[in-house]
Order: structure tokens, then sequence, then C-alpha cells
């Protein structure tokens, strides 16, 4: 079964991405994200730009109405994301235990639609 595993990153998480602390932050993604890879089960993933770079878009009674930012205004903003075939969702929440951001930001493990079937 599939599952999108949603990286939620704090503040100082999308900081330390450029600052004095970026080597140490992607040595821990590279490391989770090598794993991953090598587990064969990844079907698709990226990470995302900070959540200033982001653009919400509402229809209101037939009008667009746009925002700069993300969606919520939240201490967490998604980072990133994979989608992975995992036997159970048990396996889906191993792997997300191993976020690096599992202990600051946190994951969200939520099983994929399966493709309707064609009418």
């Amino acid at each position: 079964m599939q599952y999108m595993l949603m990286f939620y990153e704090t503040t100082s998480d999308f900081a330390a991405r450029s600052d004095k602390q970026a080597n140490e932050f992607w040595a821990g993604w590279r490391a989770y994200v090598d794993a991953l890879r090598k587990s064969g089960i990844v079907q698709s993933g990226a990470g995302l730009q900070p959540p200033a770079t982001a653009t919400t878009l509402k229809l209101r009674n037939g009008s667009r109405k746009i925002q700069d930012g993300p969606f919520a205004d939240a201490k967490e903003q998604l980072g990133g994301f994979f989608v992975i075939d995992a036997a159970n969702l048990d396996q889906a929440l191993e792997w997300a235990a191993r976020a690096p951001c599992a202990s600051s930001g946190g994951v969200e493990v939520r099983p994929v639609l399966p493709p309707r079937p064609a009418a």
C-alpha cells in the first residue's frame, strides 16, 4: 500500500538549511533519503522551498483569492514529502520515525488513494 510521508519542519529547521548548521542538517537528511532509496520502497518525493515562497489559492464565489505564504499559520510547515510503498501502516510509521524532523516538527503519515477505475 502506498503512504505519503509529509515532513513538517519548525522555523529553526528551515533556518538550519542554510546557516552554519547546514552541513549537519543536510547530512541527517542525506542518510535518511539514502536509506529510503536503498530499501526500494520510494515511489516519489521532493523537498520544498521555505513556507515564505508559498502562494495559496482559494476560490470564493467563482473568484480567486490569492495569499502569499502557506495556507496555515502554524509553528511547523510542510518541508517535503515521500510517497512510499510499504507493507502496512506499521512499516510506514517505522520510516516516519527515522526522519530527521520526527523529533522537532513531526511527520504525518497518510494512505494514498488508489487510482479510480475508468468509467
